[in-house]
């Protein structure tokens, strides 16, 4: 997987931005302990992963040193989307020391975050493997990181959901009480924006009918029962695709790949990360 691939508007630009942030953050008026070395003492440093796990997050990693010392050489033995198992390196540097150890915590920060969502999105993709229900992720995401969330999802092998508030409709309660009812939600949806995928978030099976009947193209059932979700799935066969949502995990997953779902969308998959344990190991 890379930037290109992934076709999220915006990547490129927020992964330059987001890594200016955290170097000004992280760095301020300088890094007054990585003084403390020679300014021309070189160095090597391998990073490690401690646990196993799927990466992403290489281009945020070149991009901090790229930012701090050009002249840092990175030779990354993994690709974003690669599977890495416990103990094995990562990636190695060579170069400037105060470069090297004051990246170091910025770098790692961006990597064990993007990795730790990658590695989530590969156990729920895992899950799938083989059926048509395709895994969204959601808008839950770490300000300031929704695109490379975003990507991380993907190199994990699931699905990005919209990007954000304007690339789809999402019609939920609150918007339905609003607009005056899912009908005319949908009809003004469609007036506003006919480019637009619909989609309308329901409770139960009468508001299910009303989508229906609106044409909204895609319907998330929200909390339903075993029972409800098979009767949603027979009412909207062949009109509208079906997306679940709520309190999705590997089991319900595991129940629900038999059935005819389009696709079950899981804010865990940015929200409820790990973040991945890694180490860098400096070598003078």
């Amino acid at each position: 997987m890379n930037l290109d691939d992934a076709k999220i508007p915006g990547l490129r630009a927020d992964l330059e931005r987001t890594v200016r942030d955290a170097l000004a953050e992280d760095i301020g008026s300088g890094d007054i302990t990585a003084q403390l070395i020679p300014a021309d003492r070189s160095a090597s440093a391998r990073v490690i992963t401690r646990e196993d796990c799927t990466i992403c997050g290489t281009e945020w990693v070149n991009e901090v040193f790229r930012q701090l010392d050009p002249a840092l050489q990175v030779n990354w033995m993994v690709a974003d989307g690669d599977r890495a198992a416990a103990d094995s390196v990562l990636f190695t540097l060579h170069g400037n020391a105060r470069s090297i150890l004051t990246g170091e915590r910025t770098a790692l920060n961006f990597l064990q975050t993007l990795s730790g969502t990658a590695t989530a999105a590969s156990a729920l993709a895992e899950e799938v493997r083989g059926g048509q229900i395709r895994v969204l992720d959601t808008r839950k995401t770490i300000p300031g990181l929704r695109t490379a969330q975003k990507y991380a999802v993907l190199c994990g092998g699931c699905h990005n959901h919209r990007i954000g508030l304007y690339d789809a409709f999402l019609i939920k309660e609150n918007h339905i009480a609003a607009a005056g009812g899912i009908d005319a939600a949908v009809e003004q949806a469609r007036q506003l924006a006919p480019q637009a995928p619909v989609e309308v978030e329901v409770e139960n099976l009468d508001e299910l009918r009303q989508a229906l009947d609106a044409g909204a193209d895609i319907i998330m059932l929200d909390e339903f029962n075993e029972r409800d979700t098979l009767e949603a799935l027979q009412l909207a066969k062949g009109t509208a695709k079906i997306e679940i949502s709520g309190s999705v995990d590997a089991a319900r997953l595991r129940q629900l790949s038999g059935l005819a779902v389009d696709y079950i969308s899981s804010g865990a998959l940015t929200k409820h990360l790990k973040a991945v344990d890694l180490s860098l190991r400096l070598q003078m």
